[in-house]
């Protein structure tokens, strides 16, 4: 993809209050249906967070041609230290609002996050979906990611 549908826009915990509280502040841009359930319970534990990584964070997902607000991508934290075919891996999740979904700009998010991720230090890239979540799978395909494993309820991928 050669020109950006999206920008990615780190969530401080002050903006994941105003999010989560549904209570745009001056300038928020944000579409009629944003912020969607989903992106609500991550953004909780990141209200009180007192020292966010500022890499491997939560994003707000801007569409470019709107300006609007229309989702989110986040990551769980950064690389793991952990043993050594986990070392350096990243968990990454991400969600729009219905009426941006179907345009790319879930494929360009992840592609920009995945970016992010590379350039500080991720050596590996994973994520989960739920199994009947066709749509978000392909996203994770379009971005070399490979499913792994899958259980009754979600579909693992690594990149």
């Amino acid at each position: 993809m050669d020109t950006p549908l999206v920008s990615l826009h780190v969530i401080t915990p002050v903006e994941a209050a105003r999010i989560v509280n549904r209570s745009p502040a001056d300038g928020d841009r944000w579409h009629p249906d944003y912020p969607f359930a989903d992106e609500l319970d991550p953004l909780r534990s990141h209200v009180t967070a007192t020292d966010p990584d500022p890499v491997f964070t939560f994003y707000q997902v801007r569409e470019l041609a709107s300006g609007l607000a229309v989702g989110g991508i986040g990551f769980f934290g950064p690389p793991s230290a952990g043993p050594a075919d986990a070392a350096g891996t990243v968990e990454v999740g991400f969600g729009l609002v219905e009426a941006a979904r179907g345009r790319g700009l879930a494929t360009d998010a992840l592609r920009q996050a995945v970016g992010i991720a590379e350039r500080n230090g991720a050596s590996a890239v994973v994520a989960d979906t739920l199994l009947a979540n066709e749509v978000s799978q392909h996203v994770l395909a379009k971005n070399g990611f490979i499913e792994i494993r899958r259980d009754a309820a979600l579909v693992y991928f690594r990149r």
